[in-house]
């Protein structure tokens, strides 16, 4: 793969960009055999194998990944829209290869699998891979999403009990269930979903007579949201996460 098709595909910018990035001297490549070693490459027609490939493009690492996968620790006033209306995007906490990415011969960069409110915060993928995003929220596949809840009440045995034998919303007769509920102490309740709907969690609080006053997603699958990823930050994904979001691994 010649190494200005490699720039384009990890969103470097349009063909001409990513020549000029190569021609300028602005692009190193990494030795598979000796990863401490890096070459300056100048020459846009360069071939190389992109699996498994690493370069540096004006000083900034980075991995090739025919599809990106990437965990991002989404901070509280933060809406996951590329419009948003009142809030920062998430989009903008990420450098621009990732929101260049092409798609099917057009710049649409990663997107977030599923959303979170502006006020809740935790664990968020995106990609750009419509497939993966196709499974991940389709409600046929039933992937169990963990919440920490902070409540506004004291929570009683009644409530976490009607929670697992399911509650009505407002605007679905079918009750909805939680796959797993724990009140961890009297304000803080741990909540296992396998569905997602809009505002569901807040909905199902209120639905017991409480209230929703603090959200943070610990967990999608068997992945938990690393305890060293602040919030703001994200990482990539490997095929082991992937794996244990999926379900056919666990932890």
């Amino acid at each position: 793969m010649q190494l200005q098709d490699i720039l384009y595909s990890q969103g470097f910018g349009t063909r001409r960009v990513c020549i000029g990035l190569i021609q300028q001297g602005l692009v190193e490549v990494y030795d598979k055999n000796n990863p401490l070693a890096r070459v300056k490459c100048t020459y846009a027609a360069t071939d190389f194998d992109a699996d498994g490939l690493r370069f540096r493009v004006q000083g900034v690492d980075w991995p090739y990944f025919e599809k990106a996968y990437i965990l991002l620790n989404k901070p509280v006033a933060t809406e996951c829209s590329q419009k948003p209306s009142t809030y920062p995007s998430i989009y903008t906490l990420l450098p621009a290869p990732l929101r260049q990415r092409p798609q099917k011969g057009a710049v649409q960069g990663v997107q977030a699998v599923g959303r979170l409110d502006q006020d809740t915060t935790g664990m968020l993928l995106l990609t750009d891979d419509g497939k993966f995003i196709h499974r991940m929220s389709s409600p046929r596949h039933h992937v169990p999403k963990v919440y920490e809840v902070t409540v506004k009440h004291p929570l009683t045995d009644r409530q976490v009990q009607q929670l697992l034998q399911g509650v009505v919303l407002d605007d679905d007769p079918k009750p909805v269930r939680a796959a797993a509920c724990e009140a961890l102490s009297e304000f803080h309740l741990r909540l296992t979903l396998t569905e997602g709907k809009y505002h569901q969690v807040k909905r199902m609080l209120a639905a017991v007579s409480n209230r929703v006053e603090g959200l943070h997603r610990s967990q999608i699958g068997g992945l938990r949201l690393p305890d060293d990823l602040l919030p703001g930050q994200w990482r990539w994904l490997d095929a082991a996460d992937l794996a244990r979001v999926s379900g056919a691994e666990t932890v």
